[in-house]
C-alpha cells in the first residue's frame, strides 16, 4: 500500500487526479514528509557541528592537559572530558532527548564504532588504496560519521521516535505530540 507521499509523485506524472480519494489529505502528508526530511537534515547538520565541538574540546583538553601529565595519559583525560562533553550536546541539541544513566553507559559503544570503522577504513586506504598515510586518517574519519550518527541514533533516541523522524508522532493538526509531552524534552540526568 503506497504513502501519502508516494501517491503524490505517482500522480504529479499524470496530472494529479483532484478528485481521487486522497484530494488535499496528500498535501498535507506531502507536507508532513518534506517537513520531517527537514528535520532529519538539520539534526544531521547538529550531529555534524557537535563532531566539530567535540574534536577542538578534545584537543583543547589534550593541550592544556599535556604539560601537566604524560602524553598518553592527557591523551586518555580529554578523550574521556570531551566523550562526556559529547554525550550531553548530543541528547540535548542534536537528539533533544533526555539523558538518562543508562544512555550515558551506552554512549561509548558509539566510540567503539567510531574506532573500529576508522581503524579499518585506515588500514583499507593506505594498505589496498595506496593512500597518503597522512591524509587516509581523515578519509577514515569521514566516512565513520554515518556508522556513529546512526549508532548514537539508537543509544540516545528512544525506539518509536527514531522510526518517526526527529519531532515525533505529529497530532491531528501536524503541530507533534498530542498531549504536549515528549522524550525528547531536556530534563535532568535520571
Amino acid at each position: 500500500m503506497a504513502s501519502g507521499g508516494e501517491r503524490d509523485e505517482r500522480n504529479a506524472g499524470d496530472g494529479g487526479h483532484e478528485g481521487h480519494e486522497g484530494g488535499k489529505g496528500d498535501e498535507g502528508s506531502g507536507r508532513r514528509a518534506g517537513r520531517a526530511r527537514r528535520a532529519r537534515l538539520a539534526e544531521i547538520f547538529r550531529f555534524a557541528l557537535v563532531g566539530g565541538v567535540n574534536t577542538c574540546t578534545f584537543f583543547g583538553c589534550y593541550l592544556l592537559l599535556h604539560p601537566w601529565m604524560p602524553y598518553f595519559a592527557a591523551y586518555s583525560l580529554a578523550f574521556v572530558l570531551s566523550m562526556v562533553g559529547s554525550f550531553f550536546l548530543n541528547t540535548y541539541f542534536t537528539y533533544r532527548t533526555r539523558p538518562t544513566w543508562k544512555k550515558f553507559a551506552l554512549f561509548p559503544l558509539t566510540n567503539v564504532t567510531n574506532y573500529l570503522v576508522q581503524s579499518v577504513g585506515l588500514y583499507a586506504l593506505v594498505t589496498w588504496a595506496g593512500m597518503d598515510d597522512r591524509i587516509a586518517p581523515l578519509v577514515a574519519a569521514v566516512v565513520a560519521i554515518p556508522f556513529t550518527y546512526l549508532i548514537s541514533q539508537r543509544i540516545l533516541v528512544p525506539r518509536g521516535k527514531a522510526a518517526e523522524g526527529p519531532d515525533g508522532p505529529e497530532g491531528p493538526d501536524g503541530s507533534g505530540p498530542e498531549n504536549g509531552m515528549d522524550e525528547r524534552q531536556p530534563s535532568r540526568l535520571a
